[in-house]
């Protein structure tokens, strides 16, 4: 019997090959007579799973050598706090600026401000008018232009891809047009590996692995080297990317599994044309489903058309107490996780990269045949 559609915002689908690959080296990996979750963490054989992980990682995503490579714990939402206590001190001022686009960003904001002089450079938290429209609070981006940073910041941090709100950058801005000597910081976590990446415009990039790049439990973290070696006094030892990167992501036992099963990610990845190839398919998929929703009186998205993200797309019956009908014909049908956030409602499709344009196109038929017989 074939597998449903799972649409769930993270943990999220994976390809299945790599889930029948893992399952097949479960109880020995490679002849070495162990599972990848017996195995010394300070082993040769996890030693070969971990670089050759970092290895492919860097060449996904064309990452240059100045940059390290930090498999770390705890999530993105972890980082909200690891990213200001290991960057606040690479100047005097220990300051940063932040860009509030969605719920993450906002999120990733108020952790920081424990930490230092963090401040607010931009956000998006309030209506606004754009092309003729009225656009609510978090459906939009603030333009690059009306970025309020200072000099003196260590950094300015946003969140690349709303996962709740439906946001995406479709261009990451560089220094230049920033106007502004301060190191991009990007939570990156729920498009990561989506599309091609310009790491070298960044300072750090972050991102939790559960969407795109393996199961919940490693956290990927790509730093400047020279943002490194210069954490707070208060940050935990198995949080300062100096140790992190110097001990090559295993200053402590790190999360073993989830950065094989990531590894066996990366590989499906390369084997299936790398981001180039994952971002030709992401754009089929979201011009499919939003090209329904544009042209239907009984769907809709609100976020400003420019910043829509091909991976999360966030939609809204016109009767909302259709919904519980919606869901329940959905799951019936094979689609699952269609529930929107609880904090922003109605429904949201999440299509990953393991996510195929046949789940889309079961998604849509879907959606039109309860529309035809709801509207």
């Amino acid at each position: 019997m074939s597998r449903p559609f799972n649409f769930s915002a993270g943990p999220a689908v994976m390809p299945e090959s790599v889930l029948q690959q893992a399952a097949a080296e479960m109880l020995d990996w490679r002849g070495s007579g162990m599972s990848v979750m017996e195995m010394s963490h300070r082993g040769k054989e996890f030693v070969q799973i971990c670089d050759e992980a970092e290895a492919d990682l860097r060449e996904l995503l064309s990452v240059p050598q100045d940059y390290a490579i930090l498999f770390m714990q705890g999530g993105a939402t972890a980082e909200n706090a690891i990213v200001p206590l290991n960057l606040l001190g690479t100047r005097p001022a220990r300051s940063a600026d932040y860009v509030l686009t969605g719920s993450w960003s906002k999120k990733s904001y108020q952790e920081a401000t424990r930490y230092g002089d963090v401040r607010i450079a931009a956000s998006a938290d309030h209506e606004t008018q754009l092309d003729g429209r009225r656009q609510a609070p978090f459906t939009w981006v603030p333009p690059v232009d009306t970025w309020t940073l200072r000099p003196e910041s260590s950094y300015v941090h946003f969140c690349s891809n709303e996962t709740i709100d439906g946001i995406e950058f479709a261009e990451w801005p560089d220094a230049a047009a920033l106007g502004a000597d301060v190191p991009l910081v990007v939570d990156a976590s729920s498009h990561f590996l989506s599309r091609p990446m310009n790491i070298s415009r960044t300072g750090l990039v972050y991102a939790g692995a559960q969407k795109n790049a393996g199961p919940a439990g490693v956290t990927i973290v790509i730093v400047r080297r020279d943002l490194v070696g210069h954490a707070l006094d208060a940050c935990p030892s198995a949080f300062d990317y100096a140790k992190v990167a110097k001990e090559s992501s295993r200053f402590n036992t790190p999360p073993s599994y989830a950065i094989y099963m990531a590894g066996l990610v990366f590989k499906w990845v390369l084997a299936n044309g790398g981001v180039q190839a994952m971002e030709e398919a992401n754009r089929a998929k979201a011009d499919l489903l939003y090209g329904y929703i544009d042209n239907s009186g009984f769907y809709r998205n609100g976020i400003h058309a420019p910043v829509r993200s091909r991976m999360n797309v966030p939609f809204t019956l016109a009767d909302e107490s259709l919904n519980d009908a919606f869901l329940k014909g959905a799951a019936q049908a094979g689609l699952l996780a269609l529930k929107g956030h609880k904090s922003v409602g109605g429904m949201r499709a999440s299509i990953y990269n393991a996510m195929p344009l046949a789940g889309v196109q079961a998604l849509v038929d879907y959606m039109k045949a309860f529309e035809k017989s709801h509207g």
